[in-house]
């Protein structure tokens, strides 16, 4: 009987706060699903070269050399357990509906290798039935739109052209997805290799070593190095791949962790503050309950039950919400589900958090004495320092009694003020990336993109395709650009070098620190180069090129979107004569307002090769429709604490509307007064947190740049505009909700009003 009576209380009284009940329900499964999507994409089981590295049995480290290397010694290693190849690897061009793509073909043998295998997904593998047929990386295919039987038309390096056919699509672990890695990979046969490129000076030798454990990389490639000596012209680890299959995962799931947990406490709060409230605006009913015999158990555990199952049936919505997103709305991102494991911890971790939170008030509630002792009334005391101060400057009595009431009860005013700040500091960070996105996209020379073009010779000689693309009346500048890998001594990888203009006369980086290299011999550096390397502006390094090698002197740093900030700048000049001559593109910069679409097109009736640049904001544009989302399971948050504020307030002061208007005030003062109480915290709340996220934003957005390589630098604040009218629409939305339960009770006739 009491179970029942248990069961029939906490229904009636959720039936008659539905839309409160399902706000509530609403903010934990937002929550809940911002978590999940949070640790999808961190997670580092979700990074989808596990799984292919795993399955194809991948090679920890590739040696790219320039002629066949010695295998057993590099099987002598210690560490190595296997080795694929020595493959052959040759450069050739894409013609693919009038445009040319620089490809990478690479042979391999009929039959599925035991190491480095790619996995077939789509059509057949290699069969020397049919030489013509290559297998295409499948993300490569993907973005030129290639499936199995389509023409692959390529032309090697001696300008010959051979038309093949796509035979099968295949993923690899060894390789990280086009466009990020380039060039775009292709299998093919040894006889087939040997017919686009006959000549065996223009190819590369590839080599993979799989160790019997990962973290001996470093020593294995140190080793690798000097027993090849001279060999070697770069090298690739798992680490590299890895890194680029991640993509844009990383900086997406900070920013959702970050909301997310904000928004944990804030979901903790409100439902304290909802709980805290329903036990007072229901004294009497349970001191009513606990005169008929219901133990300080009972009370809590119907409290907790009430409460609890709000919180417990958010989660369970934002369990299913989450894996519906990271199954399908990010399937183009590339991550792959949570397991359980995580899941359960996410559930199990907001589950303990919402109880807690619900636990305490619903303690206290426990312990209402019988009917007799139970307070009618708010607590009572001392004008507050607001309240005088209204009184003070002759504000009217309806503003100065809303004043009073405000901080009536302290701890459920801080509680409401609290509330609202934390939502409020969380959307205006959000506006803040926001605002960076917006700035990368008006002003892209910020992060390295002053240049919307660069020219490729294609056919044409260098200065043929310089002058062809100078006469466009559209182009300002053309810096002369380089992009070469070089490897760094007692390191185990390569490292990207772009050689961009001439020392004198520079392509226009954007310099964080330091300055611009003026002579040849400076360089400047991305944060990820300056980590990995461990330097500092004003240390010089040393690097090797093509089998050259290389001194400069960083004198500064610079916005790095590329390759995680691992890139070394400097004046193509500073390169040897073999190395620069002649330039491999040219950068273009327009002039202000042309279209690079438009410009693209005219270069690309003059036979050059065109690629516009990506601008990172682009890459991030998913970022825009998260931050959308998350506001709104914030301002849900801070509505619920405001709807909770308002029913207390209202409970509070129920029996002093009779009377405040047998006093004369008409009932447009009495809504004033009660939407006053409210109103300020709301507005409290809302300042204080606008103002702590306008402050926090730019130094959150800049730690994270410097951890992800970009570099710090690249932060925005909220422009004061946009940091305005969040505020504005905040306390707007904040004074129309407490106005609707204010005007409800206003317009109440005063015997009513008075029970």
């Amino acid at each position: 009987m009491g179970v029942r009576a248990e069961v029939r209380w906490v229904r009636a009284d959720l039936r008659a706060r539905r839309g409160q009940a399902l706000l509530t329900v609403i903010a934990v499964a937002g929550i809940v699903t911002a978590l999940i999507t949070a640790a999808t994409l961190l997670e580092d089981g979700t990074n989808p070269w596990r799984g292919l590295f795993e399955r194809g049995r991948g090679a920890h480290v590739w040696i790219h050399t320039k002629g066949t290397p010695n295998v057993p010694a590099l099987r002598a290693l210690g560490g190595v357990t296997d080795v694929a190849g020595p493959y052959r690897s040759a450069p050739a061009t894409l013609v693919e509906h009038g445009r040319k793509v620089p490809i990478a073909l690479q042979e391999t043998p009929a039959a599925f290798p035991s190491v480095a295998r790619p996995l077939l997904r789509e059509g057949r593998w290699l069969d020397t039935r049919y030489p013509d047929g290559v297998v295409v990386e499948q993300s490569f295919a993907k973005a030129l739109g290639l499936h199995p039987g389509s023409p692959f038309p390529v032309t090697g390096l001696n300008g010959a052209t051979h038309t093949l056919t796509v035979a099968g699509l295949a993923e690899s672990g060894d390789q990280g997805f086009y466009p990020e890695w380039t060039p775009g990979l292709a299998w093919t046969l040894s006889q087939t290799l040997t017919l686009v490129e006959p000549a065996p000076g223009r190819t590369e030798t590839v080599t993979g070593l799989r160790l019997a454990d990962a973290g001996f990389t470093d020593i294995v490639v140190q080793q690798a190095v000097i027993t090849l000596r001279n060999q070697v012209q770069r090298v690739s680890t798992w680490r590299e791949v890895r890194a680029s299959m991640a993509l844009d995962n990383r900086l997406l799931g900070l920013l959702l962790a970050l909301f997310g947990l904000a928004g944990l406490v804030a979901a903790a709060l409100a439902l304290a503050n909802a709980t805290g409230g329903r036990v007072l605006t229901q004294l009497r009913d349970i001191a009513t309950l606990k005169s008929l015999g219901f133990t300080r158990g009972q009370v809590t555990r119907m409290l907790l039950a009430e409460h609890g199952t709000l919180g417990l049936a958010g989660i369970a919505l934002g369990l299913v919400a989450g894996r519906l997103i990271t199954t399908y709305a990010l399937s183009e991102t590339v991550v792959v589900p949570l397991s359980s494991g995580p899941l359960a911890a996410i559930a199990a971790g907001t589950a303990l958090v919402v109880l807690v939170a619900v636990w305490l008030p619903a303690w206290r509630g426990g312990g209402t004495p019988p009917i007799p002792a139970a307070p009618a009334a708010p607590p009572h005391g001392r004008l507050s320092r607001l309240a005088r101060v209204a009184l003070l400057v002759r504000l009217p009595p309806a503003l100065v009694l809303g004043a009073r009431d405000a901080f009536t009860r302290p701890a459920s005013a801080v509680l409401t003020l609290t509330g609202v700040a934390i939502p409020m500091m969380m959307i205006t960070i959000g506006l803040g990336c926001w605002a960076t996105l917006d700035g990368f996209i008006r002003h892209p020379e910020q992060v390295g993109q002053a240049a919307a073009l660069s020219v490729r010779p294609g056919d044409l000689t260098a200065s043929e395709a310089l002058s062809r693309a100078m006469a466009d009346p559209d182009v300002v500048t053309a810096y002369p650009g380089v992009e070469l890998d070089a490897l760094v001594p007692w390191q185990t990888r390569t490292v990207r070098t772009r050689a961009l203009g001439m020392s004198s006369d520079p392509y226009p980086f954007p310099v964080a620190e330091g300055r611009m290299f003026r002579d040849r011999g400076e360089a400047v550096a991305g944060q990820g180069l300056l980590d990995l390397l461990g330097l500092r502006i004003g240390d010089r390094v040393r690097m090797t090129i093509g089998g050259t090698p290389l001194i400069v002197k960083i004198v500064g740093r610079v916005i790095e979107p590329e390759q995680d900030g691992e890139v070394l700048s400097f004046g193509i000049d500073s390169l040897a004569a073999k190395d620069a001559t002649p330039p491999q593109f040219y950068s273009l910069v327009l002039r202000p307002g042309a279209d690079p679409g438009e410009v693209r097109t005219r270069l690309q009736t003059q036979s050059l090769e065109v690629d516009q640049a990506v601008n990172p904001a682009d890459r991030l544009s998913i970022i825009r429709v998260i931050i959308v989302a998350l506001v709104v399971v914030l301002a849900l948050i801070g509505l619920a604490n405001l709807l909770t504020a308002s029913a207390l307030g209202l409970r509070d002061h129920l029996l002093d509307l009779a009377v405040l208007k047998a006093m004369g005030l008409t009932p447009r003062q009495v809504m004033a007064t009660l939407v006053t109480g409210t109103g300020l915290l709301a507005m409290a709340g809302v300042v204080l947190g606008g103002s702590a996220g306008a402050f926090l934003s730019k130094g959150l957005i800049d730690l994270e740049g410097r951890g992800s390589g970009v570099g710090a630098g690249i932060g925005r604040a909220p422009t004061p505009g946009m940091f305005a009218g969040a505020l504005l629409v905040a306390i707007g939305a904040t004074l129309l909700v407490a106005l609707i339960p204010a005007r409800r009770a206003a317009r109440a006739q005063v015997p009513v009003a008075a029970r």
